[in-house]
C-alpha cells in the first residue's frame, strides 16, 4: 500500500499560521496551499471554502487549548493557584511564538473575532460558544473558590466574564506591542476582581 497521504493536516497547519501570523480577509486558498505544500484541488476535495477550513482550525485549536484549561482549572490546587497557572500559561504561548517567529501572534480566537465577527455568521457563533465556554470554565472554578471561602464574589458569573475578557484584552496589547510582557498584570487585575489585593499566604 502507499503512504497515507497528510494533506488534509498540512493544510490545517498551514491554515492555523496564517490565520495566526495575517489578516483572515488577505489570505487566500492559493496561498494556504503553497504553504501546505498541496495542490488547489487537494485543498478542495478536504474543504468546500476557506470558511470550512476556518472552523477547522478554530475546532482544532479549541480541542487543545479547552484541555489545557480544563486540566489546570479543575486540578486539586487552590482556585488562586489555578487562575496563576493559567495567565502563566497564557503567556507561555506568547513568549514561544516570539521566540520562534519574532512576533507575539496574540489569541487565534480574538484576531479572527476582531475581523471576521461582523461579516461571517458561522465563525462568529463558534467563536461565540468558545468565549461561553471558556467563561464556565473560570465560573466553575469561581464558584468553587467562593464555597471554599478564598474569595467572596456575589456573581461569579460577572467576575468569570470579565477574567476571560482582560485575558483577551492583555493578549491583544501584547501582540500590538510585540511583548508578552504586558500580560504581567492579569494576576494583580484579577486579584482585585476578586476583592483581593494581595493573594493569601499559602
Amino acid at each position: 500500500m502507499g503512504r497515507k497521504s497528510d494533506a488534509r493536516q498540512r493544510i490545517l497547519e498551514a491554515g492555523t499560521a496564517l490565520f495566526q501570523q495575517r489578516a483572515y480577509a488577505s489570505i487566500g486558498v492559493a496561498e494556504i496551499c503553497a504553504a501546505a505544500g498541496v495542490p488547489k484541488g487537494s485543498f478542495y476535495h478536504f474543504f468546500p471554502s476557506k470558511q470550512s477550513l476556518a472552523l477547522e482550525v478554530i475546532n482544532a485549536h479549541w480541542i487543545k487549548q479547552g484541555a489545557q484549561w480544563t486540566g489546570i482549572l479543575t486540578s486539586p490546587d487552590s482556585v488562586l493557584d489555578r487562575l496563576r497557572k493559567l495567565f502563566l500559561a497564557t503567556a507561555e504561548v506568547q513568549t514561544t511564538a516570539l521566540k520562534g517567529t519574532g512576533t507575539v501572534t496574540g489569541c487565534l480566537f480574538g484576531n479572527l473575532a476582531l475581523e471576521v465577527s461582523a461579516q461571517d455568521d458561522p465563525v462568529r457563533e463558534r467563536l461565540q460558544q468558545i468565549f461561553e465556554e471558556q467563561i464556565e470554565l473560570i465560573d466553575a472554578a469561581l464558584r468553587e473558590g467562593t464555597a471554599a471561602g478564598e474569595f467572596a464574589l456575589a456573581d461569579p458569573r460577572w467576575t468569570a466574564k470579565a477574567i476571560v475578557a482582560q485575558i483577551e484584552g492583555m493578549v491583544l496589547f501584547a501582540k500590538l506591542f510585540n511583548d508578552p510582557g504586558q500580560l504581567d498584570a492579569l494576576w494583580q487585575n484579577s486579584l482585585s476582581l476578586l476583592g483581593l489585593q494581595t493573594a493569601p499566604a499559602a
